[in-house]
């Protein structure tokens, strides 16, 4: 039986096997360190029964960013003036599972635990890039809950088909507790185009 634990430092010199899929986004090492070092409460990893890692996610805590008018975020009035505005809310950085325990709920059993953690801490939504062309992990995000809030063009530099040419990100997004009115999603996400410098 697998159970989802929190990420250690030595955890990373053990999943290799874990990012062998062309869709996935691999890092270095230096990069999950800091993450874990800044949002340790946001790391996870699935273990296997025989010790071994067969998934793991990381996710960060986007802090709230100065309004001009420097007063709380509030969507109903600041999302048709500040449509590139990030309030406070959670990012899904990297979510893999072993090809060879797919399709054995890890990916909802680990998304589940990181969104608890960042309602836990009163973010608005909980969000996450997917390539344009991934069809298989957008319908399993939607089956959790997610919509498409915008289109990100050329997001990825390398194209997921093997040409090179940069590729499309959907960003994704569902709404935690703090967002009663479903205020931060969007029913036509898919139309709304945005540059990647205007994620940020």
């Amino acid at each position: 039986m697998a159970s989802v634990r929190p990420m250690t430092a030595s955890d990373l010199f053990n999943f290799n096997t874990c990012n062998l899929d062309h869709l996935t986004e691999t890092y270095n090492v230096t990069f999950y360190l800091d993450y874990l070092a800044k949002w340790p409460h946001l790391c996870r990893v699935i273990e296997g029964h025989d010790g071994r890692i067969e998934g793991y996610s990381k996710t960060e805590s986007s802090p709230y960013s100065p309004l001009p008018s420097n007063t709380p975020y509030e969507p109903s009035k600041h999302l048709s003036t500040h449509p590139h505005y990030l309030p406070f809310h959670g990012h899904i950085t990297a979510l893999t599972i072993s090809p060879s325990a797919r399709r054995l709920g890890y990916a909802t059993l680990l998304t589940a635990s990181l969104e608890a953690q960042c309602d836990a801490h009163n973010a608005w939504f909980v969000d996450l890039f997917v390539r344009a062309e991934n069809g298989v992990a957008q319908e399993l995000y939607r089956k959790m809950g997610y919509s498409v809030f915008r289109r990100v063009v050329g997001y990825y530099s390398g194209g997921g088909d093997g040409k090179g040419e940069g590729t499309d990100a959907f960003d994704m997004r569902k709404p935690l507790s703090r967002d009663v009115k479903g205020e931060c999603v969007r029913s036509d996400g898919e139309r709304w185009e945005v540059e990647p410098e205007d994620v940020w």
